[in-house]
């Protein structure tokens, strides 16, 4: 390829690029950014106050934005039994109700869009099954999720 070919196909593609990035500037490309917005929250941990952070702050993120995939795990993995209730934990100063349960906020992000599963191995070495999730609440495939971990775009939280 000629040095001046190589000009030629560099400035189309600078004016290809500058083009596009005025037209994603002039259609919302901020919006487009928010909505793939995406985060993996994997909780392991059987301590109350550790899920009812990790479920605060999951909350926090989907406020602001962020698609959230939450991954119970282990201990944690209790929190998607249909009837499981834990106690009660204080929230936050100026959190709108004065206690509530790791899993009641999990409903609450599920019913604004958050997905949430079990690890696949979960209810193998339980004495639960399927039927004995919440409504809403799937089991992970490992191939799907490995992916997510692997996404450098999708920031991966443990709690």
């Amino acid at each position: 390829m000629s040095i001046k070919t190589t000009l030629i196909l560099a400035a189309a593609a600078t004016a290809i690029g500058l083009s596009g990035t005025a037209l994603a500037d002039s259609h919302g490309a901020d919006d487009h950014a928010q909505q793939d917005d995406k985060a993996l929250v994997i909780v392991t941990s059987g301590s109350l106050q550790t899920q009812g952070m990790a479920m605060i702050l999951a909350n926090a993120m989907q406020q602001q934005g962020t698609a959230l995939q939450i991954l119970l795990c282990d201990a944690a993995g209790d929190l998607g039994l249909e009837g499981y209730n834990s106690e009660g934990i204080n929230t936050p100063p100026g959190h709108p109700m004065e206690q509530v349960t790791p899993e009641a906020i999990m409903q609450m992000m599920m019913r604004e869009g958050a997905r949430v599963d079990v690890c696949a191995i979960y209810l193998p070495n339980s004495d639960h099954g399927e039927d004995d999730l919440r409504e809403g609440v799937g089991v992970a495939a490992p191939g799907p999720m490995a992916e997510m971990m692997r996404d450098p775009n999708i920031p991966v939280y443990s709690f």
